[in-house]
């Protein structure tokens, strides 16, 4: 079953390359990809509702998440699960950005995209959640595209991103908790 597994997903990002790639979209989605290298452009979103009184609590939850997505991700279970590069493992794949060195399973640009992208989409107003959620979205699809993921790297990495996510909410809910405790403590004279 396992093996059938890794043959779909080498199959898959072949696929892509032999079908979708195009000179028209491989500059798009090489600028997609870039856009979540670091988890850049989901720091940067977070930083910026941390800026603002109004939306700074959905911004630690953001960074919580983003927090917990590169501890389980990038250092955990990249380093547990050890997986190869497709490029590496998949004949006639060639990738079209600069080969990473770190191992491929999960994908931290999924798990960063979805673990602040799924804390904004469910916090922020729908016409601010919408765009934020086809950006994760896009970046995740990238990883295939420019062939540097296994689809199942992606999908694992918005899974956790997900879970992180919530985390993240868990995290503001139980610091809310804690300071009300800690108020109700003073106030009984404790």
């Amino acid at each position: 079953m396992m093996e059938s597994l890794i043959h779909m997903d080498g199959n898959f990002l072949l696929f892509i390359q032999e079908n979708i790639r195009n000179p028209v979209l491989d500059p798009v989605m090489q600028v997609i990809t870039s856009l979540g290298n670091a988890g850049i452009i989901w720091i940067l979103l977070t930083i910026f509702l941390l800026a603002f009184r109004r939306t700074r609590k959905i911004g630690i939850m953001s960074a919580c998440a983003l927090v917990c997505s590169l501890l389980v991700n990038n250092i955990l279970l990249k380093n547990l699960v050890a997986r190869v590069r497709p490029y590496i493992a998949v004949e006639g794949l060639v990738p079209i950005v600069p080969r990473p060195s770190e191992f491929s399973f999960p994908s931290g640009h999924a798990g960063s995209s979805f673990a602040s992208g799924s804390v904004l989409y469910r916090r922020l107003p729908k016409k601010c959640g919408i765009p934020i959620l086809i950006l994760a979205i896009l970046i995740s699809f990238s990883r295939l595209y420019v062939g540097v993921h296994y689809p199942t790297d992606v999908l694992a990495g918005m899974l956790t991103g997900i879970g992180c996510s919530y985390a993240g909410e868990w995290t503001m809910r139980n610091k809310k908790r804690s300071n009300r405790q800690i108020i109700e403590q003073i106030n009984r004279g404790l």
